[in-house]
């Protein structure tokens, strides 16, 4: 007669790896909109609207570019996911956001004490 119990258990922790849908969700909304607080697209938008005086179609036009960028993200991490291992995947992602964060740290540098 099979295990109920370790195969339930087996399930049950699979599905936890995963992250049920409510989970996943916030956890994404919360990232991506903090994240784009401030940022240089939320500012973009931000004169865009003041200078046509159309916010509904600067809003209709940051949304698409959002989910289009998102799209690209949610694609390419879906094709990495299946080619590299967990870890390693963690790994690049760390060095990717160090990477980022010294090229722009150099760059709000260089604009705070311009070189001659």
């Amino acid at each position: 007669m099979p295990d109920h119990d370790a195969t339930s258990a087996e399930q049950s922790s699979s599905s936890d790896k995963a992250g049920s849908f409510g989970a996943v969700f916030l956890t994404t909304f919360t990232t991506v909109f903090l994240a784009e607080l401030g940022d240089k697209t939320q500012l973009a938008a931000l004169l865009l609207s003041a200078e046509s005086g159309k916010p509904v179609l600067v809003f209709i036009g940051a949304s698409l570019a959002l989910i289009s960028s998102s799209l690209v993200g949610v694609v390419l991490g879906r094709w990495l996911s299946r080619v590299l291992p967990p870890q390693q995947l963690e790994r690049l992602a760390g060095i990717l956001m160090i990477a980022l964060g010294l090229w722009l740290g150099r760059q709000a540098a260089m604009s705070m004490f311009p070189l001659g």
